[in-house]
């Protein structure tokens, strides 16, 4: 059994089979997951578990390089977005911002989508991976 890291055996196993530029989604419990992308569906109910939680444990497990985010956010989610903004500070990651509608298209390039029980709008990021070496 793992002692640390992800635990989730699907988002594991997604992660280590991910190699340099490919992506994992994370999202809240509406964004619609294309039937070409595997569902990892973590939602227990409504804000559980939250998209900043689901974040943090990737993020903390994964290379990333950068990430895409709905344009929308900047004015629908501001908290959010700060979040996002104060666990990458520091990091060299870079920042892509699309609209929603070319976020949820570019979905069906991830590997995987993350369904979280987030329910604050726009809540959704595309992790690009980065090279270990």
């Amino acid at each position: 059994m793992k002692r640390h890291g992800i635990l989730n055996s699907d988002i594991s196993r997604v992660l280590s089979y991910m190699g340099h530029t490919d992506r994992i989604c994370i999202g809240d419990c509406g964004l619609p997951i294309p039937d070409e992308t595997e569902r990892i569906d973590l939602a227990v109910k409504f804000g559980v578990p939250t998209f900043m939680d689901v974040l943090k444990a990737v993020g903390d497990d994964m290379k990333i390089e950068k990430i895409v985010l709905a344009e929308e956010i900047k004015e629908n989610n501001p908290k959010v977005l700060a979040e996002i903004n104060e666990y990458f500070a520091g990091k060299e990651i870079e920042v892509e911002f699309v609209s929603h509608v070319g976020l949820k298209e570019m979905t069906k390039e991830c590997k995987a989508v993350i369904r979280t029980g987030e329910t604050t709008p726009y809540a959704n990021i595309i992790l690009q991976s980065g090279c270990i070496f």
